[in-house]
Formats: structure tokens, C-alpha cells, sequence
């Protein structure tokens, strides 16, 4: 006898199920119509034509055209979005979104013409842009069987560094995306061999006789540069508390006098610098013109200066060179320099003490500037990106900063001179100073009127005066105070040992010479 199993279903719930179906299917076809027109639009917007229709900036997909990216060996051409986004599964999705939505607010509310294009290709911009670990998605091996000597170097410290901030591989590989032309990485044997100075070679320095402004002249080459009269006096050194932007390193004030000494209108630019750096490289070094001093015969005992080895890619930053400030070398640079010189000369060169450089750049001033002006108007007129140009017509007149400067370094005749005629001596490149940094250092002098002052007699970091045209006009003070960062100004060189003679990571300090007005200068007097 078999036996009927069935199952009965009942009403209310077949309906229910039957309801549930018609809703589902459709809801899953259209979920997964979405997600396959997700993945799509994802690759769509992922284009380069895509991304060109946002970014209205046709150097970019120039530069782009012109790289190893674009006609690599392998034939894989290399687009925006895999260097500009993380690769997929590392925050892909939500870096797109984010960086999307940036764009397209900036194409919507934002006047292109006014964007700083050569700043957003600087390093320090790009790093924010630029992701690593699209880099090493691609380049797994860090050491392939063509790699040279240095770039094995390179890299070994790369991978030991890697935890490194600032450490990233377009520190030595910002080309590779976009052309830059001139750029270099790498040691550059050919830097410095041509210079914009006139052909007109000098074959002496120029005599002083006097206390009277001059000019000076290289020997051995077609430089020549200012050298302005400063005069002897007694100023206030630092600022009051109730001074804008005041740290506490520029305090307290004290009364210094300054003896009669010359100064260098201007900071020294490339031209000076690369007949330094020809004339003591191992192929330009001569032995009859490194030995001169006043009284000095050229085969006389004085000890050869070595000059800088080859920078390791491009100190300029392609800005050129000629009359713009020399950027990028070592404070140990700086002072072989002026050793240097004094040789060539004759002279008693040397960076200026702090109380030297306050002193030169008030011209006897007592306010924040040498100029009239309101340190928080030009702060704030400057934080607003240069909207309100009748507030800052004073301080444009006089000084290269954030607030004026397309991002680099500019050329003496950008700015006029101060009251004693030394011209950016408030921004364009910050300037080495001869002291050793402390920031109580003026709180340990003693009462009264304190004659040429050094400062501290030990240290590690050096002062730095001036600030730059990277800073805004609160950090361009008389007053205001700053220092070397030996390490973090090496981070990024690659170099075993690293360099004695150049920054890796700094391009906005440089310096100015002074001459002392002693015995090799006209003074003939015991008293200077």
C-alpha cells in the first residue's frame, strides 16, 4: 500500500512569495545593471580625456606626451590615474570619490587662469598627488640588472629610509610623469659650466682704499658685483612683545653697536657662485690664483681650497641662473665660499654676524619692517592669495614673498633697495649667518651697549635672517629669527656619504657676503 505526500501551501503565503519575487528579480537585475554600469563609469571617468576635461591645463598633457611615461620600452602607456590615484583594493574607490568631487567643485567655482600651475609641479605639491604605492605597483624590482652603481645606491637607501615622510620616489623621479626640461637626477657633472655673466674677464681685484661703496671684481673670470658702505651706529637688536608674529627667541631687546663694515647689495647669485665653483673644481682649479692675497706670491705655501663636488640633480630648480640668488649648497658651501674669495681678492670676506645683518637691514628703522606697514594687513592680504593688491603695495615694492613671488626665486631688479641700498634683504632666499643658534641666546648678554656682538660660541644649527619668497609677510619681520636644519635639509639625498656641499631638501636659503673695513680693505688705522 504506497502512501501520497502533499504539500499544501497556503494562500497568504504563496502571495507572499510570489510579491516578494517580483520585487526581488527586478531589484537584483537593476543591482547588478548598477554595479556593471559602476565598473564601467569607473574606467570611463578614468581616462585620460576624461580627467583633461576637469584639469584645463594643456602643458600638463604636453609635458605628459613628452615623458618616459608615455612611450615607455615596454609599449604600456601610463595614465593619469595610475599615477594620481592609489591602485585598486588601497583606498581606490575613496580617493576617487574624494579627489573627484575636489576637481569638480575647483572646474565648477574656480577661475583656472589663476591657478599657479609651475607651484602645483613643485616637489612639495606633488608628493600629496602622487601616490607610492602606484609607483611600486608598477616597478616592483627596485633593482633591475641595468641599474647603475648610484641608482643602486639610491634605491638601498630608499628601501632603508622608507619610513621617511618626505622620502618618495619622485624626490628623485619627478620627470617621469611629466617632463620638466633641463631636469636632472642623479649627479650632474655638466652643472655650472656656462654662466650668463659678460665675456669681459677680469685680471685683478678692485682696490679700496676708502670707506666708500664698490665694486668688486673676480680675477679670473667676467663677475663683478656691489658692495655697499655700511655705515657704524647703534641700533636696538629685536623686537618688543607687543610686535605681531613675535617668537620668543627675538627677545629681549638689547642695545648693540656695529662697527664700519661693507655688505653685498645683493645675496650672492649664480654667476658669483659658479665662478667659485669652476674655478675650484678639480678641472678649473688653477694654483696661481688660489693662493692671492694682498702681499702673496702665487707659488706661495697658502693652502688650495677644494670647491663643491657636482650637485646631485639640478640646485637651480630650473629657475635659471644668472643674477638670481645661488640656492641649494651647504652652510659649509657658504663658508668655503667666502674663504674663497678672500683668497681671490685680497679682501677679509666672511658671512655676516646676526647683529650685522638686523643692523644692515633696519637702516635705522625701529619698526617691523624698514618700510611702513602692518604686519596682520599683510599676513592676512597674503592668506587671501593676493586678492586686495592695494594692501600690499608697499611691501611688493620692497621684498619677494608668498604674497608676490610665482613660487621661486626672483632677480635683484624685482625689488627696490632698503635705505642703505641692499636690495631683498626681507625675502627672495633666506641668508646664513655667521652665529650659532640659541634661542635665548640674546638674554645671555650682558647690561648695557654691546659692541659687535657673535653670539653664542657653541652650537648646532646656525642663524638664518631674512625669510623667503616661500613665506608670508608675518615671517619677513627685522626681527624675525630662524635656523639650519642640517638633517632634515639631507633627508632625501641619496648619496653614501650624503653631500657636504649641497641640500637635498632645501631651496629657498642662500647668503650675502661682507667685507671687513680693515687693513687689506684702506683702513690703516688700529681702530676700525
Amino acid at each position: 500500500m504506497g502512501y501520497q505526500i502533499i504539500f499544501y501551501i497556503q494562500p497568504d503565503i504563496f502571495y507572499s512569495m510570489k510579491k516578494f519575487l517580483l520585487w526581488f528579480t527586478p531589484g537584483l537585475i537593476l543591482g547588478g545593471l548598477i554595479i556593471l554600469g559602476s565598473g564601467k563609469l569607473i574606467i570611463k571617468t578614468s581616462t585620460n580625456e576624461f580627467c583633461m576635461s576637469c584639469h584645463i591645463h594643456p602643458l600638463a598633457d604636453a609635458s605628459w606626451k613628452r615623458s618616459v611615461h608615455y612611450d615607455t620600452q615596454s609599449g604600456i602607456r601610463v595614465g593619469c590615474a595610475e599615477c594620481h590615484l592609489p591602485p585598486k583594493g588601497q583606498g581606490y574607490l575613496w580617493a576617487k570619490t574624494t579627489t573627484g568631487l575636489r576637481d569638480l567643485w575647483g572646474y565648477l567655482f574656480k577661475d583656472s587662469a589663476s591657478f599657479d600651475w609651475e607651484a602645483k609641479g613643485r616637489l612639495e605639491y606633488a608628493r600629496g598627488h602622487v601616490y607610492e604605492s602606484s609607483c611600486i605597483k608598477c616597478h616592483e624590482n627596485l633593482f633591475p640588472a641595468k641599474l647603475t652603481k648610484e641608482g643602486e645606491d639610491a634605491h638601498l637607501y630608499y628601501i632603508q629610509q622608507k619610513k621617511t615622510p618626505d622620502l618618495h620616489c619622485i624626490n628623485c623621479h619627478l620627470n617621469a610623469g611629466h617632463y620638466i626640461e633641463g631636469y636632472t637626477h642623479g649627479s650632474n657633472s655638466t652643472f655650472g659650466k656656462v654662466s650668463s655673466a659678460p665675456k669681459e674677464v677680469f685680471t685683478e681685484p678692485t682696490p679700496v682704499t676708502e670707506f666708500k661703496s664698490f665694486t668688486e671684481k673676480i680675477p679670473k673670470s667676467a663677475v663683478s658685483f656691489n658692495m655697499i658702505a655700511i655705515p657704524g651706529g647703534t641700533f636696538k637688536m629685536g623686537s618688543l612683545p607687543d610686535e605681531p608674529f613675535r617668537k620668543a627667541d627675538e627677545g629681549p631687546v638689547i642695545e648693540v653697536e656695529i662697527s664700519p663694515f661693507f655688505m653685498a647689495e645683493v645675496e650672492v647669485t649664480w654667476d658669483e657662485y659658479l665662478a667659485f665653483y669652476v674655478q675650484t673644481s678639480a678641472e678649473g682649479r688653477s694654483t696661481d690664483t688660489e693662493g692671492l692675497r694682498s702681499g702673496m706670491k702665487a707659488d706661495s705655501d697658502v693652502d688650495a681650497i677644494s670647491g663643491a663636488t657636482p650637485p646631485y640633480g639640478q640646485p637651480d630648480q630650473g629657475w635659471g641662473l644668472g643674477q638670481r640668488p645661488a640656492i641649494s649648497f651647504s652652510y659649509h658651501a657658504a663658508e668655503t665660499y667666502c674663504k674663497w674669495l678672500s683668497q681671490v681678492t685680497g679682501k677679509t670676506y666672511r658671512l655676516p654676524s646676526e647683529a650685522e645683518w638686523e643692523y644692515a637691514c633696519r637702516a635705522g628703522s625701529t619698526t617691523p619692517y624698514f618700510f611702513p606697514g602692518d604686519p596682520n594687513k599683510f599676513e592676512k592680504t597674503g592668506l587671501r592669495a593676493r586678492l586686495s593688491k592695494n594692501d600690499t603695495a608697499v611691501i611688493n615694492t620692497y621684498v619677494v614673498y608668498n604674497g608676490n613671488s610665482p613660487s621661486r626665486t626672483q632677480a635683484p631688479d624685482y625689488v627696490k633697495p632698503n635705505p642703505f641700498g641692499l636690495k631683498n634683504m626681507l625675502g627672495n632666499v633666506a641668508e646664513f649667518c655667521a652665529d650659532w643658534y640659541q634661542p635665548d641666546a640674546y638674554s645671555h648678554y650682558p647690561e648695557g651697549i654691546i659692541k659687535d656682538p657673535a653670539g653664542p660660541e657653541e652650537g648646532e644649527e646656525r642663524v638664518v635672517r631674512g625669510g623667503s619668497f616661500m613665506n608670508y609677510a608675518g615671517a619677513l619681520r627685522s626681527a624675525a629669527r630662524d635656523y639650519t636644519r642640517t638633517e632634515a635639509w639631507l633627508k632625501t639625498d641619496p648619496q653614501m656619504p650624503k653631500s657636504i656641499w649641497w641640500y637635498s631638501d632645501c631651496f629657498n636659503v642662500g647668503f650675502r657676503v661682507v667685507c671687513e673695513f680693515d687693513t687689506l680693505t684702506g683702513n690703516t688705522s688700529s681702530e676700525q
